[in-house]
């Protein structure tokens, strides 16, 4: 499985752990950016790590700044992407099972990383359910197309 991570100087520290993280678990990891703590903007490596799971170039993203939540909503602004703020486990299990998540974003700055790291694994690990959720999923790509 291959997984794009980009952060802004926020999240610099945590997606460096990450990087670590998942290819000590075998995944293929692209570096989207940023490349260093000084200060940057996050929307620019939120779009890029969107881009690339919107584009098939990686199976899923990881993206990490302070909070999560500026990332997130410039990751959410590509569409097919759906990208999920999550703080906890369950979080993360229902955004996959129900949402069909394809972006987990995390604040570096209001989760700690050993929780992140078991977040990011359920994340991974947790299959779409398909089923009453698909309607739900097509009705957000109807909304990105302007069918809503």
């Amino acid at each position: 499985m291959k997984i794009a991570v980009g952060s802004d100087h926020g999240g610099f520290f945590y997606k460096e752990k990450i990087k670590e993280y998942l290819k000590s678990k075998k995944y293929e990891v692209v570096d989207k950016g940023t490349y260093s703590p000084e200060p940057v903007d996050y929307p620019y490596f939120g779009e890029e790590v969107a881009k690339s799971v919107a584009s098939g170039e990686v199976n899923f993203g990881i993206i990490i700044c302070g909070t999560g939540i500026g990332i997130s909503i410039a990751a959410n602004k590509v569409p097919g992407v759906r990208a999920a703020l999550c703080t906890n486990e369950f979080m993360a299990r229902m955004a996959r099972s129900h949402n069909d998540a394809n972006v987990l974003a995390l604040g570096q700055r209001v989760i700690g990383l050993d929780h992140a790291l078991t977040v990011i694994d359920v994340f991974l690990e947790t299959e779409f359910e398909g089923g009453r959720h698909e309607r739900r999923v097509r009705l957000i790509h109807d909304i990105e197309k302007g069918k809503i």
